[in-house]
Formats: C-alpha cells, structure tokens, sequence
C-alpha cells in the first residue's frame, strides 16, 4: 500500500495539471460559503491553520473514492477538524428495495460539537 506521501504527491489537485483550478475554485468557495457541508455550523475564518476550526476545502466524494479534483460542484467547505474526522469516507443510503445508494457526506450525522472540545 502507498504511503500518504506518494498518494498526495500523485494527487492532480495537489502537485499535478488540476492545482489551478482547484485554488480558483478554493478561492470562490472561501469567497462565497459561510457554513460547514459536514457539520452544518458557521465556519470562523478568524482562526488559521492549524487551529482545528479553521476552514478548509473538503472534496464530497473523495479523490481516492473518484472524486474529481478540482470540480467545484465536488468541493466544499468544512472545519479542518471536521475534514480530518471525515477523511476519505462515504456514506450510503438504504432504498426500499434495499440496496445501497451512494451519496455525499452531506448526510452524515451531527454527532460531534468541536466548539465543546
């Protein structure tokens, strides 16, 4: 298996032909959003990495998973703790007909306050 290292230097969005695209669309997402897609509380642009609520681009569906790198309608904003605690999961949604449905983590549960911690 891959370190982390050699995945995010083959990351397009990182090192490769996607990195404009991604700071423009990064930069037109700090621009224009206000709230976390995975916590749903307001993001503080006072704070600055590394502060764990400081705010950070998440990708909806993971790089790894095929996500595209630099789409914007693939980009979001998030806490930098909330983006860590997500890291590269999916989650699914169950049909009638009971098989899965593949979706974003805009669903996932509101289980962790990080202003509290």
């Amino acid at each position: 298996m891959a370190s982390y290292e050699e995945r995010a230097a083959r990351r397009p969005d990182k090192f490769g032909r996607q990195r404009a695209q991604f700071e423009h669309n990064k930069a037109r997402i700090l621009a224009t959003q206000t709230v976390c897609g995975i916590c749903g509380k307001t993001v503080d642009r006072s704070f600055k990495f590394p502060h764990p609520l400081s705010p950070s681009i998440d990708h909806i569906i993971p790089v790894d998973k095929g996500g595209h790198p630099s789409d914007i309608a693939n980009l979001q904003l998030a806490h930098l703790c909330c983006n860590r605690f997500k890291s590269d999961k999916l989650t699914e949604r169950v049909k009638l007909d009971s098989r899965p449905e593949l979706i974003s983590n805009r669903v996932l549960p509101q289980v962790i306050d990080w202003k509290k911690i």
